[in-house]
């Protein structure tokens, strides 16, 4: 299976995770291999998720994303957030 993720933070301050998997591994919600997200944290919930992600206050969201959490770690990244219990808007497609 293979990853794609993007990130930004948007003119609000809102942080946006953009994903696309793609590969066998999505048939259980995808039925032509395609599985793509998004999802935005609220502005005054970004602190969080850098303590989330084990960065010190003041650190840039988009660095501590970019340094530690690419690759393997993106699966890491998605359970934290999933089970931090912070808010986030999510959208899906699948084919």
């Amino acid at each position: 299976m293979m990853r794609y993720l993007g990130a930004y933070v948007d003119e609000a301050g809102a942080l946006r995770i953009n994903g696309q998997d793609l590969g066998p591994g999505t048939e259980m919600v995808s039925s032509d291999g395609e599985y793509e997200w998004f999802e935005t944290i609220a502005a005054g919930d970004v602190s969080r998720v850098v303590a989330l992600l084990d960065g010190e206050p003041g650190t840039d969201v988009l660095d501590l994303l970019e340094q530690h959490w690419t690759g393997a770690q993106s699966y890491e990244l998605e359970r934290r957030l999933r089970e931090s219990g912070i808010p986030r808007d999510i959208s899906t497609w699948s084919g």
